[in-house]
């Protein structure tokens, strides 16, 4: 399947998953009304806010396939990551809010049909899980995809805790079940939510990749005859598929520069997958004092301010 095929195809899943979504909330919450059941009238809140965060995702997606501009030069690629920042940081308040509903409802139970309950909660569960599936193959190198996936399988499983305790409350009577299995699903949703967020909080910060080592990356290119040491070395991420790499290559003078970096070039490629990048060889520091001019110096002023740190 080409590039665009496969952009077209993700947004068509994005459309259904609006769709079927609509339908759950209007389902959740006109039962849990009647029924005044907590389980469904979370379950649609937290649904409520989910679609929400699809239509972000959906618009992020389409965001992410516009053209460079004079003003956007990298392009629109940060859009799902803050989409998915987004959507991760509010399904994470959003378990909060649960767990605090939930607590209120265990210390002050209320009456609860556990029939119709389950009845509803089962069809809102199978209708997320349809909802995750399609998202999940986009999911897989999408992280903005991705967090909308776990929202979708995180509203799965919390529909998923209604039904069952829509069943217990049917056969023991116990409504307290209604609101403690609501709590057990919030475990589930900040699990698949927090990976999320931090990874994308990572890539807003332009952190290090995590599976780049920077110090390795310098090690590599000073192992390479001709250089003698790299320094002003920045690696991030515009997206976790489009990875950056500026730094300065200090040489001997007796190297032809153009065979060195296209040397230089191949290894990162070769060895770190980072296919962009942006290389300066100098045949002398600019500023020698500068301890940026040596990464090595740098480490050693790092580990003696921990040191210092931990005595203390």
């Amino acid at each position: 399947m080409t590039a665009l095929a496969s952009y077209e195809h993700l947004r068509s899943r994005l459309y259904i998953a609006l769709a079927l979504n609509a339908a759950i909330i209007a389902a959740e919450f006109v039962g849990g009304f009647i029924l005044n059941s907590m389980g469904l009238m979370s379950d649609a809140g937290h649904n409520l806010i989910d679609q929400g965060s699809l239509f972000l995702a959906l618009y992020a997606h389409l965001l992410t396939a516009k053209p460079a501009t004079e003003e956007r030069t990298f392009g629109y690629h940060r859009a799902g990551i803050i989409a998915a920042f987004l959507n991760s940081f509010i399904l994470l308040l959003t378990a909060c809010g649960i767990a605090l509903v939930g607590i209120k409802r265990l210390l002050h139970p209320v009456a609860v049909d556990g029939g119709w309950v389950m009845a509803i909660a089962t069809v809102s569960f199978a209708a997320n899980l349809s909802i995750a599936l399609l998202l999940r193959r986009g999911a897989e190198d999408d992280l903005n995809i991705r967090s909308a996936f776990w929202h979708m399988l995180g509203d799965a499983w919390v529909s998923l805790g209604v039904v069952i305790s829509g069943g217990a409350i049917l056969l023991t009577g116990w409504t307290m079940l209604d609101p403690l299995v609501s709590l057990l699903v919030v475990g589930a949703i900040v699990k698949g939510a927090w990976p999320l967020f931090k990874e994308s909080l990572e890539v807003l910060l332009e952190s290090t990749p995590p599976k780049i080592s920077a110090s390795h990356v310098a090690a590599t290119i000073e192992a390479i005859p001709g250089v003698k040491n790299v320094h002003d070395l920045h690696i991030w991420a515009v997206e976790p598929r489009l990875i950056m790499l500026t730094c300065h290559v200090l040489i001997d003078d007796n190297h032809t520069p153009l065979d060195l970096l296209q040397l230089v070039q191949t290894r990162i490629a070769s060895d770190f997958g980072i296919k962009h990048m942006t290389i300066q060889l100098e045949t002398e520091c600019c500023d020698p004092d500068d301890v940026h001019c040596d990464l090595g110096k740098l480490a050693k002023q790092h580990r003696e301010l921990d040191t210092l740190a931990h005595r203390h």
